[in-house]
């Protein structure tokens, strides 16, 4: 995306000062992000790189409103979540916010049909009309002819896509996928990475991907860098920039 487009979309999520501490016992205390500052705007693709132990999946926690900041300003579409309750949070959650995680989170004794539907059913969404909007969302990911199988008789891949699928379930505007091919291999991640594509491209999805991978993060239209609990680096991709990582991660998964 070009700069000039970028400044003409808003922030949906903004952050102000965001330090995140965690106390062992009652002296001991470990201050993970020192003090983060980022708007994520409206339609962007964005990558989140950093090492192990950078703050990166802390960060996401924050955002995903899975966690709260011990200081600082979280504005997620203008509000201020240190003013929702908890019954608001969830909903949000629920609602505004899709979730990829790299170890799916699926409900092991389930379909993949009922897992897609966990969402609608969480939004009080009748039972047909649930079941209807989980069957497109598996077709729209390429799992017609395996909705009905449970999570131990899907591939990696598979089961992926279901969470995909899963975090579309309620037409959430944001979607947060922390490490989403970490435990895929090249050309299945391949597949996955084209569906956020797909995600971003036709449907307008606001994406944060955190990856530890940059030659994924290149793929993208905004690379953060996190280093120990702080942004090291923000910088915009060229059109050019993304095409050129996909085509060689294609070429190289071939």
């Amino acid at each position: 995306m070009i700069l000039e487009e970028i400044s003409l979309t808003s922030p949906v999520i903004r952050l102000e000062g965001i330090y995140k501490r965690f106390y062992i016992g009652t002296e001991n205390e470990l201050e993970v992000l020192h003090g983060i500052s980022l708007e994520l705007r409206e339609k962007e693709f964005t990558a989140i790189v950093g090492e192990s132990g950078s703050g990166k999946s802390t960060l996401m926690n924050i955002i995903g409103l899975l966690d709260h900041q011990t200081e600082g300003r979280y504005d997620l579409n203008g509000t201020d979540v240190s003013d929702m309750s908890a019954d608001e949070l969830a909903r949000v959650r629920n609602q505004e916010i899709g979730f990829v995680f790299q170890t799916y989170n699926l409900i092991p004794r389930t379909s993949a049909l009922k897992n897609v539907e966990i969402p609608l059913m969480y939004a009080h969404v009748p039972q047909k009309e649930r079941t209807e909007r989980a069957q497109e969302l598996l077709e729209m990911v390429g799992m017609k002819e395996r909705m009905n199988h449970r999570p131990d008789e899907l591939s990696g891949g598979q089961k992926q896509r279901v969470a995909i699928a899963r975090a579309m379930a309620n037409n959430p505007s944001i979607i947060l996928a922390d490490e989403p091919t970490g435990a895929l291999d090249s050309v299945t991640g391949r597949t996955v990475m084209d569906l956020f594509h797909q995600l971003h491209e036709e449907q307008g999805k606001t994406i944060l991907l955190i990856t530890h991978s940059m030659p994924l993060a290149l793929e993208t239209e905004r690379i953060i860098t996190l280093a120990d609990g702080r942004i090291v680096q923000d910088r915009q991709q060229t059109r050019d920039e993304q095409k050129a990582a996909r085509e060689a991660s294609r070429k190289g998964g071939q």
